[in-house]
């Protein structure tokens, strides 16, 4: 079964650090490129930060840049995505997603997979 599965959300204080987890079972990641998303309540999904899986190239929002740092571990099948100085706006819940291109973007419509979410609350 094809599966991606996140973890490592919870509640955190303003400044604290969470290091976000992304699973994938019945497939390998190793071949496509990651995206994390988030969605606050009332607002529109966005992205946070998408890897390629051809050159290994990173983007990250501008929201979070600096902050945040997206990773995979191929052997583990595995991706991360660690946020520090989290801020009370940073609050969403987020979701993975894997894209078969291999080329990342912050085009949801072209990620394949996606995990069910967790939940990320900064406050104080």
């Amino acid at each position: 079964q094809v599966q991606l599965v996140e973890s490592g959300g919870g509640l955190v204080q303003p400044g604290g650090s969470l290091r976000l987890s992304c699973t994938a079972s019945g497939f390998s990641l190793d071949y496509y490129a990651i995206g994390w998303f988030r969605q606050a309540p009332g607002k529109e999904r966005e992205g946070v930060s998408c890897m390629s899986t051809i050159d290994g190239s990173t983007y990250y929002a501008d929201s979070v840049k600096g902050r945040f740092t997206i990773s995979r571990d191929n052997a583990k099948n595995t991706v991360y995505l660690q946020m520090n100085s989290l801020k009370p706006e940073d609050t969403a819940l987020y979701y993975c997603a894997a894209g078969a291109t291999g080329w990342s973007t912050w085009d949801p419509a072209e990620y394949d997979y996606w995990g069910q979410g967790t939940q990320v609350t900064v406050s104080s």
